[in-house]
């Protein structure tokens, strides 16, 4: 017997590839919100079903002092007190870099279909590069990952950002 945790769920009819590029650019909106509050520049947006985004982010840890800050997390919370539930089922976070353990397993509690994600995260990432929460076997709920889209943009948001702290 097949289990269903072992096939990720089927894109939603009329959605394409194409269409992530412009959710990953939303969130990139929502990085470029951060300023000069010192978090680190990632942004997130939760998007419905029907394409609506139900829920924006960005870090906000150094802001609010609050280490559950992540863009994802803020996001989803969003998501959550729009559709007035916990289970973001037929959703799809999207975010400018790779979820670190935190916020993938925040994805895959909420139940949200998909990850989608910009530059990877070769120190934290947690949605294939370090770990690979959302595609654990043992996982209640497998998100599908869609990594790597807008990879460029995201990336030379966070090397800008770093760079100026290191000179």
């Amino acid at each position: 017997m097949t289990d269903a945790r072992d096939h990720p769920p089927a894109p939603l009819p009329g959605w394409a590839p194409d269409r992530y590029a412009d959710w990953v650019r939303l969130a990139l909106e929502e990085a470029q919100e951060v300023g000069a509050s010192g978090d680190v520049p990632i942004g997130a947006v939760v998007v419905g079903p029907d394409g609506a985004v139900l829920g924006r982010g960005r870090n906000v840890r150094e802001e609010e002092r609050d280490p559950t800050g992540h863009a994802e997390v803020v996001a989803l919370r969003a998501a959550g007190a729009a559709l007035g539930s916990w289970r973001l089922e037929g959703c799809s976070l999207v975010v400018t870099l790779e979820p670190c353990a935190m916020c993938a397993g925040a994805a895959v509690l909420a139940r949200v279909d998909r990850v989608v994600f910009g530059a990877w995260d070769p120190k934290a990432g947690a949605c294939g590069s370090v770990w690979d929460l959302p595609r654990d076997r043992r996982a209640l709920h497998r998100p599908e990952v869609v990594g790597g889209v807008l990879e460029e943009e995201c990336a030379a948001l966070l090397v800008d950002f770093f760079g100026q702290r290191r000179d």
